[in-house]
């Protein structure tokens, strides 16, 4: 997007608020499948966690997405998006066995990520096909934050337990349609990917029924000009050989499943501020927003760093400030960060804001959770009203002491 439109959506809307380009959405979209272009058989399922604004899921219906999903609370925004059950995949990890069959009665493919629940649901319902996430024990992302495939993660069945699997499976007569893996995110190095993917194909030659093996996602993203990102091109490339041998192997085509939640929606995501005041101590100058971690949490959970641009001023002599929020504890964005001059009422514009970033908003301090736009034919479109009081109070039951 233009700074000029983003300012624009400043002065009408205000601030804070969150930005969503759809064009930058469906260019992500599009720049996958192309990698895959020579898979006969190619499946997206979006990430719902990294952004689920039934509009966002909505859209991305219409490139021909389907939905990755890791609660019933996603699932049915999917559904009230329009999406077909069978386009669906649940991957919950810790939930009731009660939430699984909810799930599974709605017509969802069910995704399983441990023994127990494995067997009790195979018991009960082994007419239901069901998909089994697998632990790889690959360390992938260098974050154990984001990190899901190493050896104590609590995700995913450990691939030395697939003997304890295949018992299960002929014990109960249930079929698995499906093998399943996501090591973490931030995935630089694509040879993370063919590695797991080895053992991936190893494993899905032991199931007999399958029809699809699902590859999760994890691609990373650039934060900001020059970064690095994942070599989506050669890594389609070179799995596309991988995946066609192996489905030469096993006798027969299967799908090729993919889950991009970050990859799709994190660099068409803007979150504007505006500048309160600038605070000089003895060390350090801080330039404070009308924001905080309610609303912007992951430079403050994962150490993330996002491209601070000012857009009133993008080409002011450079100085060295600390983005600060107004939350009553410790709530920087950046430290000792190099950004043109900042004044007080200054727009400025976070990016990559798209993936994880409303979705882990909050009410602390009794503040309100921003307003939502997309900005899709160069028009700005909310998606999301602002909160207001009542919404703050809707849930709250009031008691009468007198």
């Amino acid at each position: 997007m233009k700074a000029k439109n983003l300012l624009n959506i400043a002065e009408k809307y205000g601030c804070p608020v969150y930005v969503y380009d759809a064009h930058k959405i469906e260019s992500q979209y599009q720049r996958l499948t192309s990698a895959f272009k020579e898979v006969s058989s190619l499946r997206i399922n979006y990430a719902v966690k990294a952004l689920s604004n039934i509009s966002i899921l909505k859209f991305l219906k219409g490139l021909g997405s389907g939905l990755d999903t890791v609660s019933i609370q996603e699932v049915e925004l999917g559904l009230m998006a329009g999406f077909e059950p069978s386009s669906i995949i649940y991957t919950p990890n810790g939930v009731s066995f009660q939430e699984i069959e909810e799930v599974a009665e709605k017509g969802v493919q069910i995704n399983i990520d441990n023994l127990d629940i494995l067997e009790q649901f195979g018991t009960k319902h082994p007419q239901i096909p069901v998909c089994i996430r697998i632990n790889p024990h690959v360390m992938a992302g260098g974050n154990t934050n984001i990190s899901v495939g190493h050896i104590d993660s609590k995700f995913g069945i450990s691939i030395h337990q697939i003997p304890h699997i295949l018992r299960i499976v002929s014990n109960t007569g249930m079929r698995i349609n499906g093998i399943h893996m996501h090591t973490g995110s931030d995935i630089l190095d694509i040879g993370v990917f063919l590695y797991a993917s080895n053992i991936l194909f190893d494993t899905a030659s032991q199931f007999e029924d399958l029809e699809f093996i699902d590859f999760g996602s994890g691609f990373k993203v650039p934060y900001r000009d020059g970064d690095i990102e994942t070599n989506i091109e050669e890594f389609g490339e070179r799995l596309t050989q991988r995946f066609k041998e192996f489905c030469k192997s096993y006798g027969r085509p299967i799908t090729l499943a993919f889950e991009p939640g970050k990859f799709l929606v994190s660099e068409a995501g803007y979150f504007l501020t505006k500048v309160n005041a600038i605070k000089q101590t003895t060390s350090t100058v801080f330039a404070q927003v009308d924001s905080g971690f309610n609303h912007f949490i992951r430079p403050m959970l994962y150490g993330s760093q996002h491209q601070i641009i000012n857009l009133s001023n993008p080409n002011g002599r450079e100085r060295f400030y600390s983005v600060v929020g107004y939350i009553c504890e410790t709530d920087t964005f950046a430290n000792n960060r190099r950004i043109p001059e900042i004044n007080a009422g200054d727009i400025l514009a976070f990016r990559n804001a798209g993936a994880y970033c409303f979705n882990m908003a909050s009410n602390y301090n009794s503040r309100f959770r921003p307003m939502e736009l997309l900005w899709y034919n160069d028009e700005a479109h909310i998606i999301r009203r602002g909160e207001t009081l009542d919404d703050l109070v809707r849930n709250q039951v009031i008691l009468d002491f007198n």
